[in-house]
């Protein structure tokens, strides 16, 4: 996979979680996964279409969603992952999958993002179909972590 292709995913994460949380997130060390993995609590899934195709999943634990979410709607203590915090999650993910698809295209990489899809449950496991999976894990700080996998193949 094209490191081309992977830099405007976290930049634009990096940027986005500060910006709508006041966290400067910590980048781990970025690795290949291997397909099918398992997820955390709760994962936004959103497709990309166009000059490269594929799917991004962003998952975290419960515990992590609630505290992004707290911090999207200005430190509100949230004590349960109910529908607003659902839509800010979705929301987090549509931005920062917006704001990567502006990055690739000033670059002349041109995608569509399809709308984020959540999903919640216990012992997620993803399988993307013949593509290669790049995992971007991001420290939030006070133990929380997101993690970034952006599976895509060229056209």
């Amino acid at each position: 996979m094209n490191v081309e292709y992977i830099n405007p995913f976290i930049e634009a994460s990096q940027s986005v979680l500060t910006t709508m949380t006041g966290i400067k997130p910590g980048l781990g060390q970025v690795y290949i996964r291997k397909a099918p993995f398992a997820s955390d609590n709760v994962a936004v899934i959103v497709g990309l279409t166009g000059t490269i195709r594929g799917q991004v999943v962003i998952s975290l634990s419960k515990k992590s969603a609630l505290s992004v979410a707290s911090s999207m709607m200005g430190g509100m203590a949230l004590a349960e992952f109910d529908e607003i915090s659902k839509s800010a999650i979705s929301e987090l993910a549509n931005m920062i999958m917006g704001n990567t698809a502006t990055l690739l295209a000033s670059r002349g990489i041109g995608i569509e993002i399809t709308p984020p899809s959540l999903l919640m449950g216990e012992n997620l496991t993803i399988t993307p179909a013949n593509m290669s999976t790049i995992c971007v894990p991001l420290e939030l700080g006070k133990g929380d972590t997101m993690e970034i996998d952006v599976s895509i193949e060229s056209k």
